[in-house]
């Protein structure tokens, strides 16, 4: 990454690096790679999104870090804040454009191929892409989904996510815990040892689950390690 900055950072603007990369969304990554530790995590009727808080200078309230999109939707990022921040509002007005349209509720897999679409359009055009990377959690009529969305706007179903610092620690953590048949408590439970054990730091934690009983996305009190 290094030598790509140096080789292509006087030159805008630039798209495909020598090896076929995309170097601006290489770049993307790299400031969510910087951002707090996240997780998504989905069993057999609950998903749980969780994000480590914490303040990026002394004396100053951390930003919030898991957001309602709709009634049965909830997500969260890893990244820039306001590049989250501005994925938030994208989904907000996909969902509530969805609802007027149709009358209905928006999917959750349609709400992360419209937040796809819009992150793809900054990767082919002179633009910055945004330095965020976003999971969705919510419940439709397919049952408890799960999705993650990267900058060059591809994204993933699964059944576990981890974005921002420490995210290969957190996801390696989770996968040597997951079990399809996770309570609520105990998703909760592994979701916080997860990010604990990757960040080995006493930051609080912010946390919002959807199950498939109410089919709505609540958030929890912030938890604190």
């Amino acid at each position: 990454m290094e030598s790509q900055q140096q080789q292509y950072g006087g030159r805008v603007p630039y798209f495909y690096g020598p090896d076929g990369t995309l170097v601006q969304v290489d770049f993307a990554l790299e400031a969510v790679n910087r951002g707090s530790t996240t997780l998504g995590i989905r069993t057999n009727g609950v998903a749980i999104l969780a994000s480590q808080l914490k303040p990026t200078r002394p004396l100053i309230d951390p930003s919030e870090k898991v957001f309602l999109i709709d009634d049965h939707i909830g997500a969260t990022g890893a990244g820039y804040i306001g590049d989250v921040l501005k994925l938030i509002q994208e989904l907000r007005v996909e969902a509530q454009k969805h609802n007027l349209t149709f009358g209905s509720p928006i999917d959750v897999k349609t709400a992360a191929e419209s937040l796809s679409s819009y992150l793809h359009q900054y990767t082919i055009y002179a633009v910055r892409p945004l330095g965020a990377s976003a999971i969705m959690a919510g419940k439709d009529p397919t049952g408890v989904q799960l999705y993650q969305v990267d900058p060059s706007g591809t994204f993933f179903k699964g059944s576990a996510f981890a974005v921002g610092s420490k995210s290969e620690q957190a996801i390696a953590y989770v996968q040597r815990k997951y079990n399809p048949n996770l309570s609520k408590e105990e998703l909760v439970s592994l979701a916080q040892d997860a990010i604990k054990n990757a960040t080995s730091e006493d930051s609080p934690i912010e946390i919002g689950i959807v199950n498939g009983t109410d089919s709505k996305f609540h958030k929890l009190p912030i938890l604190a390690q």
